[in-house]
């Protein structure tokens, strides 16, 4: 019987982006991602139009902050965000404006995407934060943007909380050799050497550099180290996954950038990202050394986070961290590419240390609810609710659309690329989702898409540089979602009638699960020119049985080593597959989810000459996964 529920929203504070008690959480990282984006015609994928405003965010830091040795909080810094985020659980974030100092990416030359202003004497041209390196050290968070004037200044906060920021080192010059860049900063503090150290590059001609960061114990001050080293460089010609392109398909020379290390079990770590952000390849790769400068050796395992199939694509340049119960995580940067090639969002995977040393994030149902993590975990598998994706390929009924293209059948696609369109941005649209049959719901995702926003009002102030608050206060979505077992007769599920945050991705959690066949979208405020969204994801379970394990799996190596061709025979009522493989059956480290409808076939060009692997296939439908595939080894 239909459990009609009535979800009671108490109006939240300004800048809290989800509801307290929520036990799980869905990438993108649910976030009110600014419009920070001034996208000119040139660069646009709407050339023919006037310059777009769009939201997105990359290249994130998770920092866990700890005060007296005890953690104080998570906090998230990432390019263009106008500012930053602090949470207590990794799920519900809360907006920190700064005050004070804070950085600001700086640019030699003006473009039509930067600002140019008289700051303190100095005329510059700048954007928002851009790639930022964050760190915590004695108490007290460490944070620089990528420049490209030769140098940057270096921020401190004791109390990042309240969002007081000062300036740590004024300016922090680098050498000038290569392109004379400081873009994709990373820092990284050696407890055991007492030693500070940074590296930085983003290219796709010149390698990561490293060095020495000098600073003495009684003057806030920093010396760079001149004698910088290069560190790794991409080599396409043997990883597979380091060409460019779509599915590495493109003969572009390729980008090596975001480089970081960590430490673990005495080793260094330097990740970095490639071959690109602006496709579905995009994954960070690992080296390891016994010296944080260095020499480095490839990890075969490579990339160790990597996410070319599915609804997000991407999972390049972030950080790896540890939260507060000793788990890692991977963090990273997923493509969304509606309005230009740099419009993305901010992705979290589970990560992990095996008993090798080998680093390896798990982006297997990536995108599907996750738990919540309040302990230790033993397996990055652990974390994934299990709730199934309910709407692939659903019949879509919408009040209105611009035209055929832009219809309701985008919604459920599984394509953040495609959208449905509203013919007016009127209180009162709708989009209602048939999910065939009577399912138990237990969330919901929707996705909106900046269709054509040319109003500049959008476009965000900078901290510090401007009212931002205000602004905030003015910019947000609203709507409500309904639920009905015969399309008739509906029952509100969730208002969000009162909300005050810009959220572009919200996950909503229901309280309990709900059985229902229709779920109903309603408008009742979009700040843009257009009503716009690419995908209305529904989550939970089917009604039927799991899918049968996939049978005669066939991993063939192609001539060129770097690539594989793995093919299974098709399961009846399967949604999609993943493609699992890895150098060893119990390192199946790697995942490229593919829908069903799409064929039982793929090239996987993601591959290290030389290296040795083994692939299996897991079927899954809307009731749940099928046991593993038989594991075959690639011949």
């Amino acid at each position: 019987m239909f459990r009609a529920l009535l979800l009671v929203m108490c109006a939240i504070g300004l800048l809290q982006t989800v509801a307290k008690g929520q036990t799980t959480w869905c990438n993108p990282v649910d976030v009110d991602y600014q419009y920070g984006e001034f996208i000119p015609h040139n660069r646009s994928n709407f050339k023919e139009h006037p310059p777009i405003i769009a939201r997105g965010s990359a290249d994130p830091v998770f920092i866990n902050h700890h005060i007296d040795g005890k953690h104080e909080g998570y906090y998230l810094f990432s390019t263009s965000a106008r500012g930053y985020w602090r949470s207590d659980d990794l799920v519900s974030w809360t907006r920190i404006i700064p005050k004070g100092d804070w950085p600001i990416s700086y640019f030699k030359e003006h473009s039509p995407t930067s600002s140019i202003e008289n700051w303190k004497g100095e005329e510059l041209y700048f954007k928002d934060m851009i790639a930022p390196a964050a760190i915590s050290h004695n108490d007290t968070l460490f944070l620089m943007a990528s420049s490209r004037k030769g140098k940057a200044p270096v921020f401190y906060s004791v109390n990042p909380a309240k969002g007081e920021w000062a300036v740590y080192e004024e300016s922090l010059t680098f050498p000038t050799s290569a392109d004379g860049n400081i873009w994709d900063p990373g820092l990284f503090y050696d407890d055991e050497q007492s030693q500070w150290y940074i590296y930085w590059g983003s290219s796709n001609l010149y390698p990561l550099y490293g060095t020495k960061l000098i600073n003495t114990k009684t003057s806030t001050h920093f010396d760079l180290d001149s004698r910088k080293r290069a560190m790794v460089y991409l080599y396409p010609e043997l990883h597979g996954w380091e060409r460019f392109g779509r599915d590495h398909r493109s003969n572009m020379h390729p980008y090596i950038e975001g480089p970081e290390v960590d430490k673990y079990n005495g080793k260094y770590y330097l990740t970095y990202a490639g071959p690109g952000t602006s496709e579905n390849m995009y994954g960070n790769g690992v080296y390891t050394s016994d010296s944080p400068l260095g020499p480095w050796e490839y990890a075969p395992n490579n990339p160790v986070a990597y996410k070319p199939g599915g609804f997000l694509n991407g999972a390049g340049h972030g950080n790896l961290f540890q939260d507060k119960y000793g788990n890692y995580w991977n963090t990273g940067t997923s493509w969304i590419g509606v309005n230009w090639v740099f419009e993305r969002r901010i992705s979290m995977l589970p990560a992990s240390f095996d008993q090798d040393g080998l680093m390896y994030a798990n982006s297997r149902f990536a995108d599907f609810p996750q738990l919540k993590a309040n302990e230790k975990w033993t397996n990055t598998n652990d974390l994934f609710a299990g709730w199934m994706l309910l709407s692939y390929k659903k019949d879509v009924k919408v009040s209105s659309q611009k035209d055929d293209a832009l219809g309701g059948q985008h919604l459920t696609d599984e394509n953040p690329r495609t959208y449905w369109v509203a013919k007016n941005n009127h209180k009162g649209e709708y989009a209602i989702i048939d999910l065939g049959d009577a399912c138990q719901v237990n969330a919901i995702q929707l996705n909106y898409s900046d269709y054509l926003q040319h109003d500049t009002s959008l476009y965000a102030p900078y901290p510090v540089r401007g009212d931002l608050e205000s602004h905030l206060k003015k910019v947000y979505n609203r709507y409500k979602v309904y639920a009905s077992l015969n399309g008739k007769k509906w029952s509100l599920i969730a208002d969000k009638s009162a909300e005050t945050v810009n959220r572009s991705n919200p996950y909503i959690e229901l309280p309990e699960s709900v059985e229902v066949r229709y779920i109903k979208f309603e408008n009742i405020h979009t700040p843009t020119q257009n009503l716009a969204l690419s995908d209305i994801r529904i989550f939970g379970k089917g009604r039927g049985q799991l899918p049968t394990r996939p049978q005669s799996v066939i991993a063939k190596r192609d001539t060129d080593d770097r690539n594989a061709f793995i093919s299974w025979q098709a399961v009846d009522g399967a949604v999609g597959y993943n493609i699992l493989w890895g150098i060893a059956p119990d390192k199946l480290y790697s995942c490229y989810q593919v829908w069903a409808d799409v064929g039982c076939e793929r090239e996987v060009r993601a591959l290290n000459s030389k290296q040795e692997y083994y692939f299996a296939i897991e079927a899954f439908n809307e009731v749940g996964v099928s046991e593993l595939s038989q594991i075959h080894k690639c011949k």
